[in-house]
């Protein structure tokens, strides 16, 4: 049965540990320069709605890494749901490529091409969830704080806040969410991390949420797509105090997926900071990705 990674809960726990575990070993390999060719004359096919650098970077690299090939497909070059259905489009992938990972908007594209896909599909990011990141992150805590840690994610509910509350389900790790009031997680995301874990503890309080924590996430507070709602969002974001800066923080370590809005979601200072592990975070989705790759083709 083809395996897809739509979202992060696509993996059961002892998945997620068995790919972290992969993700950590390659990128060992990598600092001490010992190749592994995985993947060897397997293609990746990349298909992109969405403008990217970390996430066509990271893939291709890691294709490269693991002796196999990436192709890319941009907006113009595939007409995603308007030159055919998007089931033909996922019939033909099934033909040419051992694996495509999309960047969509719309979360149910992605879940229609994985529907008549042979070969698996995983989610370079929708509207509703960025699972590839959330390995990223899970790999970047468990180098750093640990996954006895306490968490706080400081600001929009959005499809990277998501998929992080999944993951740390899935891991076990204690997560509290601050967003201002009407733009929360999903309460069906929340749902479905008291299922398969411990849904993380939510306020409206930022200064609640960072108190006593080991790490503190945050990202942009306007997503692509978002942005004739630019100035209603800074508004709240800003008038309820949920800049990450000097004088909300302890001494957490923080996380900022990329890219940052100085000055908005995250002051210059702490993003430059010997706390902030966000370079490290962004290098990480390259050996997350290399291990998801090679768990969902077979190749451990």
């Amino acid at each position: 049965m083809t395996r897809h990674f739509t979202d992060i809960d696509d993996l059961s726990a002892d998945e997620l540990e068995t790919v972290l575990d992969t993700a950590a070993e390659l990128k060992s390999q990598v600092k001490r320069d010992e190749p592994h060719p995985l993947l060897e004359r397997q293609t990746l096919g990349m298909v992109f709605e969405k403008p990217s650098s970390r996430t066509r970077l990271s893939f291709e690299t890691g294709m490269t890494q693991l002796g196999g090939h990436a192709i890319f497909l941009g907006p113009d070059d595939i007409g995603l749901g308007e030159r055919e259905p998007l089931a033909d489009t996922a019939r033909t992938l099934s033909g040419y490529v051992d694996c495509a990972m999309v960047r969509l908007f719309d979360h149910g594209d992605l879940e229609e091409l994985a529907a008549h896909a042979d070969v698996p599909i995983v989610n370079g990011l929708t509207d509703d969830a960025h699972p590839c990141q959330t390995l990223a992150d899970l790999l970047t805590l468990r180098e750093t704080v640990g996954f006895d840690a306490q968490v706080a994610w400081v600001g929009d509910g959005n499809n990277v806040a998501q998929s992080f509350v999944l993951g740390c389900a899935l891991a076990g790790i204690d997560l509290t969410v601050a967003t201002p009031e009407g733009y929360g997680i999903d309460e069906r995301v929340l749902d479905r991390a008291d299922e398969i874990g411990t849904a993380p503890d939510v306020t409206t309080d930022p200064e609640v949420a960072v108190a006593g924590r080991d790490a503190v996430y945050t990202d942009v507070w306007v997503s692509m797509g978002e942005e004739a709602e630019r100035e209603t969002k800074l508004a709240a974001f800003e008038e309820s105090g949920f800049q990450v800066n000097a004088d909300l923080l302890d001494d957490a370590t923080v996380l900022h997926c990329l890219p940052a809005h100085r000055g908005e979601e995250i002051t210059e200072d702490v993003l430059e900071s010997d706390r902030a592990v966000v370079w490290q975070q962004a290098e990480n989705r390259l050996h997350a990705q290399k291990g998801l790759l090679a768990f969902l083709l077979d190749a451990l």
